[in-house]
């Protein structure tokens, strides 16, 4: 028995688990185990984690509610730290939430609360701490616009992170490019109607049960929308595509939409497939792999190169 193992087998005893298979805790239901597997359910318990990963120079990675992860058939190679850290609280307009919170609980919790600015997120897959690090949005809103501060592991030391030092992009942030841990959010909302509230929550779910497969397993979005860099590009791309003027105002293409225009829907290699209803979704179809996936993802970004020399980038989380 190695050291790490030993001394993550003192700390969580039978809670540690080798060999577990990552299919479980995604929303793709597929992919290899872990090596080692470990839900931490106290701040105390993923900085400790952290600290022992880092002492040894030990891989691991952190995985939220799994829902824009893609998992390799192989599994992982070292210790998989799932956040359990799922309180919030909500005072006034106020809303502090662990990382582990699923965002779609909380747009609700504050949409009964009588508090606007959030709702959008009732159709929001997975966790606060992996929506905060991808800037997650969808409906018009992200992550980024009600957002005060976020508290974060980096070094060992618990940190605030202010809007601005976080750095957001579009379907970005500072997190993505280091080893840097959501732990909490917090997030100033406005004073609304309840029922109105409610009553959003209820027209977002019903167009995202009209526009998504959700019948089937899959991350999401696969690919970030192209953003076009100027109207020179623009206007070469238009000799190509009729673009919707809605897309030409915002200097963005929606890859949902660019996948339809190369007839790419109802694409199915081995047990994936471009789903039918939303063509940025790459669904599990049937018991499929994560290189049934990986190769219709290959088969789209070069088909987008060869036919409009537009690189598409993908949004899903690798962990192999």
């Amino acid at each position: 028995m190695t050291n790490i193992d030993a001394e993550l087998e003192g700390k969580f005893g039978d809670r540690l688990k080798r060999g577990e298979p990552l299919a479980k805790h995604v929303n793709y239901r597929l992919g290899g185990p872990a090596e080692w597997f470990i839900e931490v359910k106290t701040l105390e318990e993923l900085k400790w984690t952290v600290d022992l990963m880092q002492e040894y120079s030990f891989p691991y990675v952190i995985l939220g509610g799994g829902s824009n992860t893609l998992v390799s058939d192989n599994g992982y190679k070292g210790v998989v730290i799932k956040i359990g850290l799922r309180n919030f609280e909500i005072e006034g307009n106020t809303v502090a939430a662990d990382a582990g919170v699923i965002s779609a609980s909380l747009a609700r919790a504050t949409a009964n609360a009588g508090l606007a600015g959030f709702t959008w997120a009732i159709s929001l897959p997975g966790t606060i701490g992996g929506a905060v690090r991808g800037n997650a949005g969808c409906f018009g809103g992200e992550i980024r616009d009600a957002l005060i501060h976020a508290t974060i592991l980096r070094d060992g030391e618990i940190v605030e992170l202010a809007n601005a030092d976080l750095k957001f992009g579009y379907r970005d942030s500072i997190i993505k490019h280091n080893q840097d841990t959501v732990l909490q959010a917090t997030f100033k909302l406005e004073k609304g109607d309840a029922e109105k509230l409610k009553a959003e929550l209820a027209e977002t779910l019903a167009s995202r049960k009209d526009t998504q497969p959700l019948y089937a397993g899959s991350a999401g979005c696969i690919f970030k929308n192209y953003e076009v860099a100027d109207q020179a590009e623009m206007d070469a791309l238009n000799e190509k595509l009729i673009i919707p003027q809605a897309m030409q105002k915002a200097m963005r293409i929606s890859s949902g939409w660019l996948i339809e225009q190369m007839g790419l829907k109802g694409l199915e290699i081995g047990g994936a497939k471009i789903s039918m209803e939303h063509g940025n979704f790459i669904i599990n179809s049937e018991q499929a792999t994560a290189s049934d996936v990986l190769a219709i993802i290959n088969h789209v970004k070069e088909e987008a190169k060869k036919r409009f020399d537009i690189e598409m980038e993908e949004e899903v989380q690798y962990i192999e």
